[in-house]
């Protein structure tokens, strides 16, 4: 397995830089670039918007494959120290900055993302439809599965987690809010977890050989939905998402021989807590003070915006989020209430994934 001088897993760092900037850059895209009111032609535009769908079942599925991948030994603890460690603490973080979203997004009305503007649909939020945090939610949700169904053998859990996952791609199942991306990555979380081996294989033996026989049928897969608006055919979602996965894990691999593209995806991927929470209200204030003067910006202004804001914006929001991560209580960011000495000593111990 290849790691870092920390002893962290590098391919996985490097697929969980990959995935948040990916996340940022498609949040950039759909609640703030394509809001913009261009007067140029909608080429650049329109070659943005059709990257970041290209990588839709790439980005959830493999960050929730990873984070199945490292849960191996948290799932075989005891129950109180799987809920205190994992459910407890993702549930926590999530409800802390479920309110830190519902306060910044009241003050910008007009920016197009699920918020809770009112105290019934703040109780839904917290409870059965999540909002744009619900990475956390699911998180906490899939420890508890996964906890309960670990002595299962894979195919009993893995099954209905893939059924679910392609009624809900499929629009068989009602999905209000952020619930459509609950129900379609348990698969993946669940994937990571029984399939650790084979992962770690991928990633050990990654080639560009493997990347291409990979990448060819991904591409015909995006194409056979792009032509035939095929995303909600039954079990097509999961399937593509699958083959997602491993051209992730494939590509995560194949970075870590280029040294210095590695480490500085690598300590990103150690670091998307702080990004993943913050970088929407951030967006949201960037794109209230930006949306007015670029949509009234003259074509040459446009066409720059139009190539290049997106990468641009993307990187300016990370790096802010691990900036203010630096200064912002650890708090916001961990379970406060002190565990018993056994408790602690296992969590330092995982800390490191």
């Amino acid at each position: 397995m290849l790691t870092t001088e920390r002893g962290r897993v590098a391919w996985a760092d490097v697929a969980k830089g990959m995935c948040i900037l990916l996340v940022v850059l498609w949040h950039v895209l759909m609640k703030h670039y394509l809001q913009i009111d261009w007067h140029i032609s909608g080429q650049a535009r329109g070659l943005w918007g059709t990257l970041g769908e290209q990588l839709l079942p790439l980005r959830m599925p493999l960050f929730f494959a990873v984070s199945g991948f490292f849960a191996v030994r948290a799932v075989q603890r005891p129950w109180p120290v799987v809920l205190r460690t994992r459910v407890a603490k993702f549930y926590y973080i999530y409800v802390v900055w479920l309110v830190i979203h519902t306060v910044v997004l009241a003050f910008v009305p007009d920016f197009g993302t699920e918020r809770a503007d009112g105290p019934l649909k703040f109780l839904a939020q917290l409870t059965i439809t999540p909002s744009n945090l619900w990475y956390l939610y699911a998180l906490a949700l899939y420890f508890v599965i996964a906890k309960a169904a670990h002595r299962l053998p894979a195919w009993a859990v893995l099954t209905p987690a893939f059924l679910l996952s392609a009624a809900a791609s499929a629009g068989l199942l009602a999905v209000p809010g952020d619930r459509a991306g609950v129900y379609q990555n348990l698969v993946f979380f669940l994937a990571g977890l029984y399939g650790k081996s084979l992962i770690e294989d991928l990633a050990a033996r990654a080639s560009w050989r493997r990347l291409l026989l990979v990448g060819a049928p991904y591409a015909v897969l995006l194409t056979v939905i792009a032509v035939f608006d095929a995303k909600t055919w039954f079990g097509l979602w999961p399937v593509v998402s699958g083959v997602a996965i491993v051209l992730g894990v494939t590509a995560a691999g194949l970075v870590t021989r280029w040294e210095g593209l590695s480490k500085g995806l690598a300590s990103i991927g150690s670091r998307t807590l702080p990004i993943y929470v913050m970088h929407m209200p951030l967006l949201a204030l960037t794109h209230a003070a930006l949306i007015g003067p670029l949509s009234a910006a003259g074509p040459t202004t446009q066409w720059i915006v139009a190539i290049a804001e997106p990468v641009a914006l993307t990187g300016l929001l990370a790096w802010l989020c691990l900036v203010l991560y630096r200064y912002l209580p650890k708090s916001l960011f961990e379970l406060p209430i002190t565990a018993p000495r056994a408790i602690r000593t296992v969590t330092r111990s995982s800390a490191a994934h």
